[in-house]
């Protein structure tokens, strides 16, 4: 279904790098890189264009929009999330969609990365010292820096002299300044390292055909809670099976005890362990 076809990559932040190798490699595509279309026009991490839709109709959107400039009907596009991760409320997390569009088929393949290995951060700093502090947990400068307020935002800062001067000319103008961690992929290497295991889990789906009609992009659709605990025998919140779906034909398959075990162990059970 992919071999031998044009597929866009739509970024503007290096993402090729990790994504075109895979696919070409596993998929036999072509891969092309987006061109005069900016992808930062639905949403910045930085905040000065709102991102206005979940990140998977943003990552939709722009493949859509990609696809109507440069003629195309198959695209990749990825969107990032940052925050507290869903079940370890305390520790950042990075949270990757990757979508492949095959608009000639009516084909969508999603996958999703999450990771707590993340450099996210951000503070609001008014001394030198302050900033010092702030840079040793953020692996500058191997991993750039924005330094922003309401006013003004300087992005891609990568090295302590362009640093300096930038924090000193925000302090000199407005008292103090608001300094994060660039998320954009070209200057965090760390988020670049998820989205490569993004791609590599969205070639494995795209190879995972269906049974019954042969449809790219079989794979997991739901999970079932449940797996009982060896003690008292309760339902835990533990998968208990994983249900895959077909988007063409509906073709359902129940995978019962996908992680290899059919008891919980107590220290996860609500009962034994409140």
């Amino acid at each position: 279904m992919f071999k031998g076809r044009k597929l866009l990559i739509v970024t503007k932040h290096g993402k090729e790098k990790v994504i075109a190798p895979l696919l070409e490699k596993e998929l036999g595509v072509e891969c092309h890189l987006v061109e005069n279309f900016d992808t930062d026009v639905l949403g910045t991490f930085s905040g000065e264009i709102e991102r206005k839709h979940d990140p998977i109709t943003t990552a939709r959107l722009k493949c859509l929009r990609a696809m109507e400039v440069d003629n195309l009907d198959l695209a990749i596009a990825s969107e990032g999330s940052f925050g507290p991760h869903p079940s370890l409320f305390f520790i950042p997390a990075d949270e990757e969609f990757l979508l492949l569009l095959d608009k000639k088929n009516d084909l969508e393949i999603l996958v999703k990365e999450i990771s707590t290995d993340t450099n996210f951060n951000g503070s609001e700093v008014t001394t030198l010292a302050e900033l010092n502090r702030f840079i040793e947990k953020t692996k500058f400068p191997s991993h750039g820096l924005i330094i922003k307020n309401d006013k003004e935002i300087v992005k891609g800062i990568t090295d302590h002299e362009s640093l300096k001067h930038v924090f000193e000319d925000f302090i000199s103008k407005y008292g103090k300044a608001f300094v994060e961690t660039d998320m954009r992929a070209l200057y965090n290497p760390t988020r670049m390292k998820i989205i490569e295991r993004a791609a590599i889990k969205l070639t494995d789906k795209a190879k995972s055909l269906c049974p019954k009609c042969s449809t790219p992009g079989f794979g997991i659709t739901a999970a079932k809670e449940g797996l009982p605990c060896e003690l008292c025998n309760s339902p835990t919140r533990s998968i208990i099976s994983t249900l895959s779906t077909c988007q063409k034909c509906d073709h359902t398959k129940e995978e019962q005890y996908p992680n290899g075990k059919q008891k919980e162990d107590p220290t996860y059970c609500d009962l034994c362990n409140p």
